[in-house]
């Protein structure tokens, strides 16, 4: 990608979360990126296809986090990686995090068009191949692979947003060690018992940790 292209697509993003879909226009696209409106035509059709093309992007951009966790060389590392480079990609780049899961109403649209659909597709693959080798090698108990990543995208997605919007009173650095745990937390449940020992220690490991505490919800946000 251009540098010009990459700029374009970053100020759009940042307009449509700040303006919605109702404030969002090529002409105020324009003034942001130093261009004249008719400059942007020439790159896209109109701002529904420039803002899915935003959102592609944010799909590959995440895709490349995600794929990094295949050169871990067991299940459970490249299961463990998967998470965290899922966390790296929402705190390193947040307004991809935030725009990629609009729904494509929010965008004006009728329907998602088939390659952006293949590309949510294949990020819902890898996750649920991540849990079917977990299940497959023990590290995770035996239960149905997209139900169980479905929970976990949902859990890791739920801590994400609320971090991400303030709802979370906590420093980066504590908001990390309760995202840790919390997984901790919940795959106690979803692990074998020699799984579930090795959570054990990692909490018993977190319990003193001083970054922990202190984290509260701010209730009366604007989710």
């Amino acid at each position: 990608m251009t540098d010009q292209r990459e700029h374009i697509l970053g100020c759009a993003c940042d307009l449509y979360l700040e303006a919605g879909l109702e404030g969002f226009s090529m002409r105020k696209l324009a003034q942001q990126v130093g261009v004249t409106a008719p400059a942007l035509y020439r790159h896209f059709e109109n701002r529904e296809d420039l803002l899915l093309q935003v959102v592609g992007e944010a799909h590959n951009v995440l895709g490349s986090y995600l794929y990094r966790a295949l050169s871990a060389p067991t299940p459970g590392q490249r299961f463990s990686a998967a998470g965290e480079a899922y966390l790296e990609f929402a705190l390193e780049h947040p307004r991809y995090f935030q725009i990629m899961h609009a729904f494509a109403e929010h965008l004006g649209l009728s329907e998602v068009p088939a390659e952006l659909e293949e590309r949510t597709a294949a990020v819902k693959r890898f996750w649920d191949d991540r849990v079917r080798e977990c299940m497959d090698s023990g590290v995770l108990r035996r239960d149905d692979p997209d139900r169980v990543g479905l929970t976990l995208w949902a859990h890791a997605y739920g801590l994400l947003s609320l971090y991400l919007r303030g709802l979370l009173d906590a420093p980066e650095s504590a908001f990390r060690v309760l995202y840790s745990d919390s997984f901790a937390r919940i795959l106690r449940g979803l692990g074998t018992s020699e799984y579930g020992a090795e959570l054990d220690h990692h909490l018993l490991s977190h319990s003193g940790e001083p970054d922990s505490s202190g984290i509260s919800v701010l209730e009366g946000g604007t989710p």
